[in-house]
């Protein structure tokens, strides 16, 4: 079997470009409330709104309104990647928030188009990806690249800083309800899509009593800077880039992996799921795979992983003791900068940051429980359309849709093969609407 292994300098790999915008068009001022009524509401401006808000766009879907709490496409997402300094993706360049069907710039063309602003390391990935090898983005590309997608499809024409507090579903409309620029607004939408991405993951109740210590931080909150020893735990991609980030600055660093060792690859999940056939094993339209089977599977395949890009690194750092790693031990509690590990053994330092693992917004908080539907963490979906069961004018797009797309929902390509079922079945119901009123 051939290992794909990347070259560990892609994780230098440069930040903040400069990037031509095309087509050039100034931004709207959006220092206002969202209109109060809409074919669509977005919910979330991500890489799976953005795909889906440009979907629609080819399906003659213009009256759209975008609410996001940052205000920008992607904008949550990269900053939550700058917070980690990290300079690549996992997803390969088939992978991007382009669209299913559509003769539109996909990532790896717009990467070619702009091959003179690429390092050479970067190019080769580019070449590897032509040959039909693994590779990997660079951010910097996928972030010009989704500024290049938003532009195109005029999401930033539709797009209004905000955040959705609740969701009243009726009939014939799904009142759309928040606040943007401290002013409440309320937008009637024939259809609604959630696309709100993932958040971190709670830590275990049994960590600390009451407050979280004030030397204890997660992985998407400002770092301690320069400390003498650092506390990592998790044993995923996150993590690691915490452990490198730390090493960088001089610190030592404690590595607490609650799991056997670490596990090195270059994909999160099996690249199976990616594919038709990896979908159907979750594919129950006709019956035929039980929940429990996806379930299981769900938790076999959707575990921590970090990069091979990172190996050398962090071999090297264990061989000349700036880096101690703790395998296999769980974590019993966390007091001030220390951690206990089960058995006692304490591992002290400067600061504990925590990089435990995300978890999928369902809809839960901004839809009552009862249209969620949830079970074991997972919405009631339409696997037809990704529509809500009890609540058909909204839809879920992103990581919500794992338990009918596979682990893959969580992944940028995901995020097409969702976009597709969602934009086709909205465009439909709008036109079904415009027959019945003619």
């Amino acid at each position: 079997m051939t290992r794909f292994l990347p070259d560990p300098d892609l994780l230098d790999s440069p930040r903040h470009r400069a990037w031509p915008r095309h087509p050039e068009r100034p931004l709207p001022d959006r220092a206002g409330v969202p209109p109060e009524a809409a074919d669509v509401v977005i919910v979330g401006a991500g890489p799976a709104g953005l795909a889906v808000a440009a979907a629609l766009w080819h399906l003659g879907v213009h009256d759209v309104v975008v609410v996001d709490r940052d205000g920008r496409p992607a904008g949550r997402f990269l900053d939550r990647v700058d917070r980690l300094d990290q300079r690549v993706l996992r997803s390969p360049y088939e992978h991007h928030p382009g669209v299913e069907g559509y003769r539109d710039c996909e990532l790896r063309d717009f990467a070619r188009v702009h091959w003179a602003r690429l390092t050479p390391v970067e190019r080769r990935e580019i070449r590897m990806s032509q040959a039909g090898h693994r590779s990997v983005v660079p951010v910097d590309v996928f972030e010009a690249y989704c500024r290049h997608t938003a532009d195109l499809h005029r999401v930033p024409e539709r797009l209004w800083r905000g955040e959705v507090r609740s969701l009243a579903v009726g009939e014939e409309r799904v009142s759309v309800r928040g606040s943007a620029f401290q002013t409440t607004f309320e937008t009637a939408a024939r259809f609604v899509v959630l696309c709100p991405g993932e958040e971190r993951r709670a830590t275990p109740a049994s960590w600390w009593d009451g407050d979280r210590p004030a030397r204890v931080s997660y992985w998407d909150e400002p770092g301690p800077g320069a400390v003498a020893r650092e506390v990592v735990v998790g044993a995923g991609l996150t993590g690691a880039h915490l452990v490198r980030n730390a090493l960088a600055r001089g610190s030592r660093v404690d590595w607490v992996l609650r799991e056997e060792s670490e596990r090195y690859q270059c994909s999160d999940v099996n690249a199976s799921f990616f594919r038709a056939e990896g979908r159907a094993r979750f594919d129950s339209r006709r019956g035929q795979v039980p929940w429990a089977r996806r379930l299981a599977l769900m938790g076999r395949e959707r575990r921590a992983s970090v990069m091979f890009e990172f190996r050398p690194l962090l071999t090297e750092a264990e061989a000349d003791g700036r880096l101690t790693v703790h395998r296999g031990v769980p974590v019993s509690a966390v007091h001030g900068a220390t951690v206990v590990l089960a058995g006692g053994r304490r591992v002290g330092g400067d600061q504990v940051r925590l990089a435990l693992g995300t978890v999928p917004s369902i809809g839960t908080g901004l839809l009552p429980d009862s249209v969620v539907g949830a079970r074991d963490g997972w919405p009631d979906l339409d696997e037809r359309t990704l529509a809500y069961r009890h609540a058909p004018r909204v839809f879920a797009a992103g990581a919500a849709t794992c338990m009918v797309l596979g682990p893959a929902g969580r992944n940028i390509d995901g995020h097409r093969v969702a976009t597709a079922r969602i934009a086709a079945s909205v465009a439909a119901g709008l036109r079904d609407r415009a027959v019945v009123h003619v």
